[in-house]
């Protein structure tokens, strides 16, 4: 199986605040976080992080160790931790600033940052990003009005790592609430 997540942000207080999480503090964070992660994904399935594993955490390597699964991270802005580490380098199967993946039919392109157009766009390929959190609603629905281009992080799947059609039937619901809210 392949799974897709982003700005998990271990170690991150704030993001407890502002994303709304459902999390007492960053060790709760961690150990929900880990535990909803280790209960979907398997030893052989693959996992994209897209971007923002961590931030202040001076060693995420206790987390690390605990996750199931080929791990393959996409860089985001709060990664220079993993970037200064050939330790914490070896724990990723491969780290790129972009990727492409063919999952059951679909070429995703994927990238921490939103891009308004990506290569095979014209031709069907969808866009995984992360970045944007829940802080960033015109941002989201900027995204969304492109077609085929779907948030993957945490906040809007569950603090889970999800397939590609569950990232898309997640961001679906939050599109539906966002709406919602708006009128």
């Amino acid at each position: 199986m392949i799974f897709y997540t982003s700005d998990l942000h271990f170690g991150h207080a704030n993001a407890i605040k502002f994303d709304e999480r459902p999390f007492t503090d960053v060790d709760d964070m961690a150990d929900g976080m880990i535990h909803n992660w280790n209960s979907r994904v398997g030893k052989n399935d693959t996992v994209y992080i897209l971007g923002d594993f961590c931030f202040k955490l001076k060693d995420p390597e206790p987390i690390l160790a605990r996750l199931k699964g080929h791990k393959r991270l996409i860089l985001g802005n709060h990664d220079q931790v993993i970037m200064g580490s050939e330790k914490l380098q070896s724990y990723f199967d491969d780290i790129q600033k972009m990727d492409y993946v063919s999952d059951r039919g679909k070429l995703i392109v994927m990238c921490h940052f939103p891009i308004a157009e990506w290569n095979k766009k014209k031709s069907g390929a969808y866009h995984f990003y992360g970045h944007i959190h829940k802080s960033s609603p015109e941002v989201y629905r900027f995204m969304t009005g492109l077609g085929r281009a779907y948030n993957v992080g945490c906040m809007i799947n569950n603090y889970m790592p999800c397939t590609a059609d569950e990232i898309i039937r997640n961001n679906e619901i939050y599109q539906a609430r966002l709406q919602s809210e708006a009128k």
